[in-house]
């Protein structure tokens, strides 16, 4: 499969990932994740940046963002990738040793509603499907921990969401996701597809150009 179209639409809603070199763990110790979300935060002043939602993992990251501008998302991502491996590589004395990060980040868009309330609950229950925690707002580098117990200042990193959070939603985080909710992320994913109901993803893939996404992945097998 070639190489996928980034789309960078102002005020567009995307699930943005990314993940260490060869999947090593780049965040260990509790240092680690604290200069990440600084970064993180010089970041959204540098750029005009909606975060709703976003968790940090042992060995990757997810958000669910949405720039004001065209071309904002590429410009946030990419300071915020570049700074942190520079800063990275000199606090743990590794400067010139390889890249941090696999490779250029992944951006999906997300249709609003019901699909992005799923992707957020994908997001924040990340650590949980991982094991890692017994309760999904437990997860201390997350948007969830800091909707539940940061400060104010701290709560100033997210944006208030588009569609209106259910008032059950702590209860919902912490269920993990049914298995055709789960599959249809996983896809969007490994296909980087937009992530929303039939007809608004054929849409979305027909108005920018996207159809590279329904394709499989790898050659035919002989006499398919």
């Amino acid at each position: 499969m070639g190489r996928t179209l980034r789309i960078d639409i102002g005020d567009e809603i995307y699930h943005v990932l990314n993940r260490a070199n060869a999947r090593v763990a780049i965040f260990e110790e509790e240092k680690d994740y604290q200069d990440f979300e600084i970064i993180l935060e010089e970041a959204k002043n540098r750029y005009p940046i909606k975060i709703f939602s976003y968790q940090i993992m042992p060995n990757h990251w997810h958000f669910c963002l949405s720039p004001k501008n065209n071309g904002d998302m590429t410009k946030f991502v990419r300071w915020l990738t570049l700074t942190h491996t520079q800063r990275w590589h000199a606090r743990h004395h590794s400067v010139g040793s390889g890249h941090l990060y696999q490779g250029r980040y992944k951006s999906f868009l997300v249709q609003k509603d019901n699909y992005f309330l799923q992707l957020c609950r994908y997001i924040e229950n990340n650590a949980l499907r991982a094991k890692l925690i017994q309760k999904a707002e437990d997860w201390r580098w997350s948007s969830l921990w800091r909707r539940e117990h940061g400060n104010d200042k701290q709560k100033e990193l997210l944006s208030p969401w588009p569609v209106e959070i259910p008032q059950d939603y702590l209860r919902q985080v912490n269920e993990i996701l049914a298995g055709g909710e789960l599959e249809r992320i996983r896809t969007s994913i490994r296909k980087s597809r937009p992530y929303g109901n039939d007809d608004w993803t054929n849409e979305a893939i027909r108005k920018f150009g996207l159809e590279i996404t329904l394709r499989q992945p790898g050659r035919p097998r002989n006499g398919s």
